[in-house]
């Protein structure tokens, strides 16, 4: 199974020089961060939360906005009856103060019906798919970071 490239998730393997990572982020309470950094350890990386110089890898989140509702659909009575949500982020990655991925934005939409008689239950189901979504996100930085090897190996 090794040779396929096939890994279980959340054990990406990363390069050495990602062994220890600083976050930079403005935000350390977002669903993104705590999933990139529960990745991060998952993959066996040290994080480095002081940014002291001994993290030879940075991890920039340029923009992590959680996502806000917008209205797709109205009922009869002008009631909102279907949301979208949108998760962006945009990161770079820098090793030994050389950028090795460059700024880049990636973005996620998901859509969910809206009843008034269950409104708990769509708040909670909002709250969940944005959860979701920093999910997805997150996996699709650690594949980012995991390239990196892939690279290094070509190089």
């Amino acid at each position: 199974m090794a040779g396929c490239g096939f890994h279980l998730e959340g054990s990406t393997p990363l390069p050495p020089s990602l062994a220890v990572v600083h976050i930079d982020t403005s935000d350390t309470q977002s669903d993104f961060y705590f999933g990139l950094r529960k990745a991060l350890m998952a993959a066996g990386t040290r994080i480095d939360d002081e940014g002291r110089d001994e993290a030879s890898a940075v991890i920039h989140i340029l923009n992590d906005s959680s996502p806000l509702p917008r209205t797709l659909t109205v009922s009869t009575l002008n009631v909102p009856t279907e949301y979208e949500l949108t998760y962006k982020i945009s990161f770079s990655v820098t090793v030994n103060g050389r950028e090795v991925i460059a700024p880049e934005e990636h973005s996620l939409v998901r859509d969910y019906s809206y009843s008034e008689n269950a409104q708990l239950a769509k708040e909670r189901e909002s709250a969940i798919l944005s959860q979701a979504l920093a999910h997805d996100l997150v996996s699709v930085v650690m594949r980012r970071l995991a390239s990196l090897s892939a690279g290094a190996a070509h190089s």
